[in-house]
């Protein structure tokens, strides 16, 4: 009978410590273990998956169970280390966690591991998705698992290990697998797609790495399809066609495009995308991951980056990362997805040229700083005609309001001395005039003179408080000199 085709990711399944790629710390910590002879009885694979938790976890059963002792390079054509690698050896058992989750599964897996393994060194237990096992069932493994006969290893493998018992965790010897790199994963492409006689352009090598996410699996799995769809030859737009994705050139050309706030631009590329099949969400986080090169350059260039299209600012650049992952849900689970991006890539835009009231306030500080005409330019605005008697009035009586509303948006310490301010104000105005009479009438000759300060600094630090005169100078970067009907040679209008 004819041998079966095998996928590439079975065939090449790592045979020896030194063919793990990505994992260089474990291999090192396991090698060392061997060399020593200080082999734990349990330990615990946590990583994403295809990152080779359960490849590792053959490959030091293979190594425990090597003849002549445990080996660091077991020998690939024995017996032992065929069987172990083929899943066909009595003493190399590999349970799926999330079939053989009951207690009584437990039990029976208690009692068996009472039994002297049958040929190997060790009898060893690899359970994938431990995590899966019920509350009952890890409770049920746990006295064995503290104290399991000499000749047992237990070997868990997940991708959650939060819902691991810490009963259990705290038992194991945890190794923690890492995403592996698209570079690591483009060689190792590299290197299987010239073995097995294909030819792949260097940008669909790594269009497939950039796909898989950090797993070897899938990069391994996304290349047989690409085989399969293609033949001997692979180009990058083959990979864009079938998996929807675009290339990087128009990544670049769309975050310019919202860079520049170029709105027509923007709806365009949404469009082509649409009308191509293209997976928006998909280029939605490759452009997060543009934009944050981005980011990373200005950080580099003290805080200024062209690479938007147009020179933006450290924190113009985090806004307008920021409201692209905030738009992801909405792109992934909203009922629009076209125009749920649309809008998210809009928003954007906008957001990259918004400014916080406390950068604007710092850069008036440094403007006036280095230039004091240059900060009173800022503030003061173009003269204007001399306001009426009646406008003057209602100027002053809105005073009160308007300190409020000045600090609407501040912190709680502004917000506090605009409450405490424009209650002196009003305290201190009452009986001086009344802006609801006729305002062509004279203010009583009791009320203070135009321009004549109500309270001086000295009184309003006493009766506001130190902390709430500080936070109100504080937040209009000033110092106060007093409370004062306002002049119409002085009021910015």
């Amino acid at each position: 009978m004819e041998k079966g085709y095998q996928v590439i990711a079975r065939r090449w399944r790592p045979k020896q410590f030194d063919e793990l790629v990505g994992q260089d710390h474990i291999v090192r910590t396991l090698r060392n273990a061997i060399d020593t002879k200080r082999i734990a009885h349990a330990y615990l694979f946590v990583g994403p998956r295809g990152t080779g938790k359960t490849s590792t976890a053959r490959l030091f059963a293979k190594a425990l169970n090597a003849e002549g002792g445990p080996s660091a390079t077991p020998d690939n054509n024995s017996e032992i280390s065929q069987s172990i690698m083929g899943g066909s050896c009595m003493d190399v058992i590999e349970i799926d966690g999330a079939s053989n989750n009951s207690v009584d599964q437990v039990r029976d897996l208690r009692e068996d591991c009472q039994y002297a393994p049958t040929q190997c060194t060790y009898k060893i237990y690899i359970i994938d998705e431990v995590h899966m096992l019920s509350t009952a069932a890890f409770n049920a493994l746990l006295k064995t698992l503290e104290e399991p006969p000499e000749h047992v290893k237990f070997f868990f493998a997940t991708t959650e290990a939060h819902k691991v018992l810490p009963t259990i965790v705290s038992r194991c010897q945890r190794f923690e697998f890492r995403p592996i790199s698209d570079k690591v994963i483009a060689e190792k492409l590299t290197e299987i797609s010239k073995a097995e006689g294909i030819e792949v352009e260097a940008g669909a090598i790594a269009s497939i790495a950039r796909l898989a996410n950090g797993g070897m699996r899938d990069a391994q799995s996304i290349l047989d399809q690409m085989i399969s769809f293609c033949g001997s030859q692979i180009a990058d737009s083959d990979v864009l066609d079938v998996y929807g994705l675009v290339s990087g050139e128009r990544i670049a050309e769309l975050a310019k495009a919202i860079g520049s706030l170029d709105y027509p631009a923007i709806i365009a590329a949404v469009d082509a995308y649409a009308e191509e099949g293209r997976d928006l969400f998909r280029i939605l986080l490759d452009l997060e991951a543009y934009t944050r090169e981005a980011l990373l350059d200005a950080i580099q260039n003290r805080g200024t980056s062209d690479r938007l299209g147009v020179p933006l600012t450290t924190e113009s650049i985090m806004r307008l990362l920021d409201a692209l992952h905030r738009g992801e849900s909405s792109v992934q689970r909203g009922l629009s997805e076209k125009a749920n991006f649309e809008v998210v890539l809009l928003k954007a835009a906008e957001e990259s040229r918004s400014r916080a009231i406390d950068s604007l306030i710092k850069q008036l500080a440094q403007a006036g700083a280095t230039d004091p005409e240059k900060k009173k330019d800022l503030i003061q605005p173009a003269p204007e005609s001399p306001a009426s008697s009646a406008d003057k009035d209602s100027t002053v009586a809105a005073s009160v309001d308007d300190l409020k509303v000045a600090l609407s948006g501040a912190d709680d310490g502004a917000r506090a001395a605009s409450d405490a301010a424009a209650d002196l104000i009003a305290e201190e105005t009452q009986g001086g005039f009344d802006a609801s009479k006729d305002p062509h009438q004279p203010a009583p000759a009791a009320g203070p003179a135009s321009g004549s300060p109500l309270i001086t600094r000295e009184e309003a630090a006493q009766r506001l408080g130190p902390n709430v005169l500080a936070a109100l100078e504080a937040k209009f970067n000033g110092s106060l000199t007093d409370i004062r009907y306002p002049d119409e040679n002085d009021m910015l209008l």
